[in-house]
């Protein structure tokens, strides 16, 4: 797949640039995707949620009244769950939500989700940029000019530039990433991506192509 090289003024360069279709041209798969989106949510989760048991609230473990006689139910400590202030009764705890997954299906997963965004002409490239120091307004006006403006977008580099990244930091429906980062999640949660010019080989070496 072929496409146009395009600079920050959205005008074509006149080169173009050939998309791997051993990345961008295989036939997805839906269930690596979703295990591999599983796993990239399950590890933001810190996992530190705690309820207190029976055994950890403070109060008193003495009989609150006689066994039998009060024409009520019988009951012991003050710290059972069916008083107020009481333990809780299989709260959560702290757990670990990762998981593993195989390093190929990952890979199949990332390759998938790139096939998806090529074959809904969700890609544009751009030729290689930087600004000089960070600007929000000339990074507005680059998405505009590419009419990539009131749209989701993943924008990937070569390498982490710091002025690229700081112009879009406040940018709601913008994120920037280095080639070497690119996940499926945000493959996937962006409705365009972005690549710059020289990203494409980096891309080509993560997959060992």
């Amino acid at each position: 797949m072929e496409l146009a090289v395009l600079n920050i003024a959205g005008q074509e360069t006149g080169k173009q640039v050939t998309l791997n279709d051993a990345i961008f041209g295989i036939e997805p798969n839906d269930h690596a995707i979703y295990l591999d989106v599983k796993q990239f949510l399950a590890n933001q989760r810190q996992g530190t949620h705690k309820a207190k048991q029976r055994n950890e609230v403070s109060g008193s473990t003495k009989k609150l009244k006689k066994q039998k006689g009060t024409g009520g139910a019988r009951c012991g400590s003050i710290k059972s769950p069916v008083f107020v202030g009481g333990g809780r009764v299989f709260g959560p705890v702290p757990r670990d939500y990762s998981f593993k997954l195989n390093k190929k299906l990952k890979q199949l997963a990332r390759k998938s989700a790139l096939s998806y965004k090529a074959k809904s002409d969700s890609i544009t490239v751009v030729e290689n940029f930087d600004f000089e120091a960070p600007k929000t307004k000339e990074f507005v006006a680059m998405t505009k000019n590419l009419h990539l403006d009131d749209t989701k977008i993943l924008v990937v580099l070569a390498e982490n530039r710091k002025n690229v990244v700081l112009s879009a930091r406040n940018l709601q429906k913008v994120k920037v990433i280095p080639a070497s980062n690119i996940n499926t999640y945000d493959v996937m949660n962006a409705s365009k991506v972005l690549f710059v010019e020289n990203s494409l080989e980096t891309v080509n070496q993560m997959f060992g192509l």
